[in-house]
């Protein structure tokens, strides 16, 4: 019945969203959701130019960067990305996750995220640990970056010089408003006091 794959999947898509009566939140995972996924990169992806096209623009598509698991997120590569979809991406960030590996734990803050991605992102899903405390340092520090890219936002100059430093080879990407060391006390700090206050609560 369909040509391809990207076109079967489209259609089913579009049917779903227009039968549930076009919700506001309407997600799609493409077959392929990131960069190495992608033949012969995301820009040249047929796969991904029909699901562009073909995908009502009420859909929101989901991508998690240049890997299944991504180290970092760059501008460049979300621009890239949304000009094949024909829209911001929203970012299922694996960062954390450790259903593959339930030996690791992640702990450590959220970082690898270039300054000034906020205006190239439909929304953000953070993938946690499987083990719910262990998610604590994780969630407050993307809080913290989250708040720091509101403040860019809210000062475009400002914005525009740090995505021009997330974009330089040569620069730290993280001169910006965000400092993931910072974040990282911050929230042992409040995690801390958590701990405590939980214990205050059982008698222990």
């Amino acid at each position: 019945v369909f040509p391809s794959l990207a076109k079967a999947q489209a259609s089913v898509a579009n049917e779903v969203y227009q039968e549930l009566g076009q919700p506001s939140i309407f997600l799609f995972c493409p077959t392929e959701y990131c960069s190495s996924l992608c033949s012969p990169s995301p820009g040249q992806s047929c796969y991904l130019l029909t699901i562009g096209q073909e995908l009502l623009p009420g859909i929101g598509v989901i991508w998690t960067g240049p890997k299944v698991v991504s180290q970092e997120l760059s501008a460049t590569l979300l621009e890239e990305v949304e000009g094949v979809l024909q829209r911001r991406p929203i970012i299922w960030d694996n960062l954390y996750a450790n259903d593959y590996d339930c030996r690791r734990v992640f702990l450590g803050p959220y970082t690898g995220r270039a300054p000034g991605l906020m205006p190239r992102l439909c929304g953000l899903l953070l993938n946690p640990n499987c083990e719910l405390q262990a998610n604590f340092i994780p969630i407050h520090t993307l809080g913290s970056w989250f708040r720091s890219e509101l403040g860019s936002c809210a000062h475009p100059g400002d914005a525009g010089i740090e995505t021009a430093a997330a974009l330089g080879d040569s620069q730290d990407p993280w001169q910006g408003s965000y400092s993931p060391q910072e974040a990282l006390e911050l929230a042992l700090h409040d995690w801390v006091a958590e701990i405590h206050q939980q214990a205050l609560e059982t008698g222990r």
